[in-house]
């Protein structure tokens, strides 16, 4: 099952994976929800799926295909390389996360790797995640201010929005600033988009 929210890029794969005598394209999803209603359906030996889909992430996809089917195999596709998107989809369940650029080759040693039951990790993306076990966790709440720091909201306003008191905001964002090793709410910005934990919708 080929999940990606682009006819283009749904058709660039089927035919890529078509050319292979003993793979198919079974069925195609647009959407996160699609690729769950159709996974109970169809119950493909293989899901690439696409990180960014409107509706549900491709994380909340293949954490809820996962939960339902421990089984499930699924590759996730990406034009993201953060060390965050990679993380939070391997921890979802998937088997391993290939980037959008990778070539046809990649992508079908990578197919047949994990119909195999192996956890197939590229040397550039086994680095990003062996980057990311170094960096301290951010809580949901943490996350939340971050959020809204890379929105460009004051201290106040992201009380405001969280609706807590400003003054601990402040505590947050000196604890963002901290585990994201930065001196200030640019930089914060610019890593949080690098690694992938915060994305622009």
């Amino acid at each position: 099952m080929v999940v990606d929210d682009h006819f283009v890029v749904r058709m660039g794969l089927r035919s890529s994976i078509n050319l292979e005598l003993d793979m198919a394209v079974a069925t195609e999803a647009g959407t996160g929800e699609q690729a769950v209603t159709l996974y109970r359906q169809e119950k493909p030996d293989i899901v690439l799926m696409d990180l960014k889909l409107p509706g549900i992430s491709g994380v909340e996809a293949t954490r809820a295909i996962c939960q339902e089917f421990p089984g499930a195999a699924i590759i996730m596709l990406s034009t993201h390389d953060g060390e965050e998107d990679i993380y939070r989809s391997l921890l979802a369940g998937a088997r391993t996360y290939l980037l959008k650029t990778a070539t046809r080759n990649e992508l079908i040693t990578g197919i047949r790797a994990v119909h195999a039951g192996e956890r197939h990790i590229s040397p550039a993306v086994g680095a990003r995640l062996a980057e990311r076990m170094t960096h301290p966790e951010l809580t949901s709440r943490e996350i939340d201010v971050l959020g809204l720091i890379v929105k460009g909201r004051s201290n106040k306003e992201i009380a405001a929005e969280l609706a807590i008191a400003e003054v601990t905001v402040k505590l947050h964002v000196g604890h963002v600033l901290a585990k994201l090793g930065v001196n200030d709410r640019t930089q914060a910005s610019t890593t949080a988009l690098q690694r992938g934990i915060i994305h622009f919708d």
